[in-house]
């Protein structure tokens, strides 16, 4: 699957924006800007890669001296612009760049943060400072394992889980990083309506090619009455969190 023109459509929709999807969890273990938040100071340059709509990181901005945002989709870094332009911040940019090259001083940042985005340790270990904090929010290949299993098919469908999560810790060992942490969570996760469910399958990589086969309707109404009780249609949201410092 061709994940960059994935995200670039998605972009162009709507932004990269789920906020109006109704869904719960239970057994969530901390909130990744929080953890962002919990190690930096008034004074402290921030990069976050993989922004989408940046509406997270213009959350955070009063808190940070000045923040930039990377995305490697034009139409979502076009989305952060916009937000952007809502505010009244004056601390914040968006760019498009790859993460695989990041066109920035050496040293220039005290934290950079990652959520749910590809990463490569050699480029952040460049551009972060000495003593510097490096954050990461991954999703394991266990996640939506329910949803997968009823299709068959899926977003690391059959991969090992944890596969990722050990990779990255050994890039971000190799790239000079000496303190690394790693925390995971594995949480039950509600969508209210069907139509929440709906526009995930069709706005994330969950599925690939998600309804361009009419049996994938038929799937879903029968995972919807499988796995649908009071609290709402029932599948899970596996992460691992990755904090470490250069």
């Amino acid at each position: 699957m061709n994940y960059d023109n994935f995200y670039d459509k998605v972009g162009k929709i709507n932004g990269w924006d789920f906020s109006h999807i109704e869904s719960f969890s239970e057994g969530v273990k901390w909130d990744f800007y929080e953890e962002v938040m919990k190690r930096c100071s008034k004074t402290d340059i921030l990069l976050d890669i993989g922004t989408g709509g940046g509406e997270n990181l213009l959350r955070i901005a009063p808190s940070l001296f000045f923040l930039i945002g990377i995305d490697l989709s034009n139409s979502m870094v076009e989305t952060a612009q916009s937000n952007l332009q809502k505010s009244t911040l004056q601390n914040v940019k968006f760019f498009q760049m790859s993460s695989a090259e990041l066109q920035f001083p050496a040293r220039f940042f005290d934290i950079v943060s990652c959520c749910h985005a590809p990463f490569s340790a050699t480029e952040i270990v460049k551009v972060l400072k000495n003593d510097g904090w490096f954050l990461t929010e991954q999703v394991s290949e266990a996640d939506k394992l329910n949803v997968k299993k009823a299709f068959g098919r899926g977003q690391a469908y059959n991969q090992t889980d944890g596969a990722l999560k050990k990779r990255y810790i050994g890039e971000l060992k190799k790239a000079g990083f000496s303190d690394i942490q790693c925390f995971e969570y594995d949480a039950i996760e509600y969508f209210n309506r069907p139509e929440d469910l709906l526009f995930l399958l069709k706005h994330t990589p969950i599925i690939p090619d998600f309804g361009q086969d009419r049996k994938d309707y038929e799937i879903l109404n029968d995972f919807i009455e499988n796995f649908g009780n009071d609290k709402g249609i029932r599948t899970n949201s596996k992460r691992f969190l990755l904090v470490a410092r250069k």
